[in-house]
């Protein structure tokens, strides 16, 4: 049978299909009022997205049809599925087969080649009740078509705080190895939260549709980290940014008028530091196996407003000042969590985005500040590793019979 729908976390819907159902991290409202390629293609993978019940079965299977893109010359490797086991990492499954749609970096022209469906398998479960928890991956848009297993399942009804994220390619988890090693991944799992990634690649730009999305979905705590995407776009500049970040914490405040929230400015990025944008891929990196962006701005052009991290992080510093009277409202820079130290011992691999190792650092150092007795987020963080604690909430079970396994 196919996934059901309760089993699903982390995901604003889920569409049917003739195969099965595609989660998606945004509602088809927003899909349909702004249908731009790079967004639709963000948010159909599903950084963030688990599917998680209980069940008492020794053999369970997953089975998928993931869509991935690939760009001759930059070689990139293909997504995974965590499963994780009682909160213990059970099993890491590279994704093979699926749907490849080919972009051609020089050109733009892209073109699609269906592949076979992907199955996902954890076996060997000692006896007793356990709960599972697959990770989606975070770079792969999937459709799930089946899931069996040889005793019946139970929806995970705990209830642990939910934690929305926002944020560009970098909370996406962009060059990061695993979907549960994301940094926000990380921190949510250290933290004991849900998570609910809306890290976008490439359109996290202070759209107001994000900030009404944000606004009426359910939030124990928020944090919007912006700025890196709006220089590399070259978007903006001071006059513009400033009052669409009011006015993009003006709509999630319409709705969450109490909730902790916090701004995050950018981390550390070399080549944005002192440079706006446009960003760019270098020409010279296509085909090395590496691919490099770099900043086609004018270093110091910043006297007509045009924008660099530097400039971004003075302006959100200030915006959180002159909003003080909200007394939930919290600032933290960016280059607390990743900054020039940190970049010249786990530098960038593309000039952009972090490496494994700094997904890992920027996840422990966010749980740190925000989650711990004395952070902003600190009433979220509490109860025994929250989301992956076997011993949570058991009352109102719901049991599903899959077909079992042959």
């Amino acid at each position: 049978m196919s996934v059901p729908a309760e089993l699903i976390h982390g995901a604003a819907e889920v569409e049917v299909t003739p195969r099965g159902i595609r989660p998606h991290r945004l509602p088809a409202w927003v899909r349909e009022q702004f249908p731009d390629g790079q967004l639709l293609a963000m948010e159909s993978q599903t950084s963030g997205v688990r599917v998680v019940f209980h069940t008492t079965a020794t053999r369970v299977e997953m089975v998928t049809c993931p869509t991935w893109i690939a760009y001759p010359g930059a070689d990139r490797p293909r997504g995974r599925i965590d499963v994780y086991a009682d909160g213990e990492l059970a099993v890491r499954d590279e994704l093979s087969g699926g749907d490849r749609i080919e972009v051609d970096l020089a050109t733009g022209r892209s073109s699609l080649h269906p592949g076979p469906p992907h199955a996902t398998t954890i076996e060997g479960l000692p006896a007793g009740r356990h709960r599972i928890e697959i990770w989606l991956p975070h770079n792969e848009s999937v459709e799930l078509l089946d899931l069996r297993a040889d005793a019946p399942i139970e929806v995970d009804d705990a209830d642990q705080p939910l934690w929305v994220h926002h944020g560009s390619s970098i909370s996406q988890g962009s060059n990061a190895l695993a979907p549960s090693e994301i940094w926000p991944a990380v921190a949510a799992r250290r933290a004991g939260v849900r998570l609910r990634n809306l890290g976008l690649g490439g359109s996290a730009l202070v759209d107001p549709f994000l900030a009404r999305v944000i606004r009426d979905v359910p939030a124990d705590v928020i944090s919007v980290k912006l700025g890196i995407n709006v220089v590399n776009l070259d978007g903006m500049r001071v006059r513009t940014f400033v009052p669409a970040v009011h006015g993009f914490l003006d709509t999630i405040r319409d709705g969450h008028p109490d909730v902790p929230l916090l701004l995050i400015s950018p981390l550390f990025a070399g080549i944005h530091e002192h440079t706006p944008g446009p960003g760019a891929i270098d020409p010279g990196s296509i085909g090395t196996g590496q691919v490099r962006f770099l900043a086609t701005g004018t270093p110091g052009d910043t006297a007509l407003g045009r924008l660099t991290l530097e400039v971004i992080r003075r302006e959100l510093r200030s915006l959180a000042e002159r909003r003080a009277a909200d007394k939930n409202l919290h600032y933290l820079d960016g280059t607390g969590l990743y900054g020039p130290a940190d970049a010249a011992g786990l530098p960038l691999p593309d000039g952009l985005h972090p490496s494994p190792e700094a997904h890992q650092l920027i996840g422990r150092r966010f749980a740190e500040y925000a989650f711990t007795s004395d952070g902003p987020f600190a009433p979220a963080g509490t109860g025994p590793r929250g989301a992956d604690n076997p011993e949570s909430d058991r009352r109102g079970r719901t049991v599903i019979e899959l077909r079992d396994i042959p």
